[in-house]
């Protein structure tokens, strides 16, 4: 395959929460392919480092920072040090997010206020601070992920899945406060991801076998097909894209337990 080059992207100052693993270390790759200057966020040392240490050799190696997201304060000293360092933050990618399974009898107060933190809330005040800068710069791309979950109706899932429908809402209302300062806000959807997590606690061969049979495209859905989305709409070639939902799912239209 051949993938599109956008030179727009190129020294762009671009940040990433949850650039680690997965779709999250996907987004960071092609990033730095493209020439951006990359910071990404985490909580896993191990696989973070790991992923610098692959990226050494890009123009430039991107900047692992870790960061438990439900310190909003040590966000705010983090986004501080990337500005300071690389300048205003020119795309931020809301990636972050953790889909532990939970039956509804079992959740509690503080297990709730948890998940939200840990799924929704850090998009919100990652975006404050972000979008400061860009509306000095009057430009900037805000990409948060929701979830095919919800609109999937998954089992076990419904705080998860509370939190992904309301990044949609989050989506729209920074769409429309923050147009007018030239900053687009646009969500990506994705479908079912081939990550490591989701094969190793998830996936089956039989269950793979029916989202394949439940898709249009009969090919699973993997953390490159995601970040190849993410590039365009942050690029100059998105640029009347905003307040919208993106899907990268393959055209997945059943709900596979």
């Amino acid at each position: 395959m051949s993938y599109a080059i956008y030179p727009s992207l190129v020294d762009q100052t671009v940040v990433v929460t949850g650039g680690g693993s997965g779709i999250g270390a996907a987004i960071v790759e092609a990033f730095a392919a493209q020439g951006a200057r990359v910071f990404f966020l985490d909580i896993a040392e191990a696989d973070s480092q790991a992923l610098v240490e692959q990226l050494r050799g890009s123009k430039h190696p991107p900047v692992f920072h870790r960061c438990d997201l439900r310190d909003i304060e040590a966000i705010g000293r983090i986004f501080d040090a990337i500005v300071a360092e690389a300048g205003p933050i020119g795309v931020l990618v809301n990636n972050a997010a953790n889909d532990d399974r939970h039956t509804i009898g079992s959740v509690t107060p503080a297990y709730w206020d948890e998940r939200i933190a840990v799924n929704l809330r850090h998009q919100f005040f990652c975006a404050q601070y972000a979008a400061s800068g860009m509306k000095t710069a009057r430009k900037g791309v805000i990409l948060n992920f929701g979830s095919i979950s919800w609109h999937s109706a998954l089992p076990n899932l419904s705080i998860y899945m509370t939190a992904k429908a309301g990044i949609e809402g989050l989506t729209r209302g920074l769409a429309r406060d923050l147009g007018g300062y030239g900053i687009r806000v646009n969500a990506i959807v994705p479908g079912a991801v081939r990550t490591p997590r989701q094969m190793k606690l998830w996936q089956s061969p039989e269950s793979e076998a029916k989202l394949v049979a439940d898709q249009c495209l009969p090919e699973r859905v993997e953390p490159e097909h995601v970040a190849r989305m993410v590039l365009f709409l942050a690029s100059d070639d998105g640029s009347r894209c905003s307040g919208r939902e993106y899907f990268v799912d393959a055209g997945w239209y059943g709900a596979s337990s």
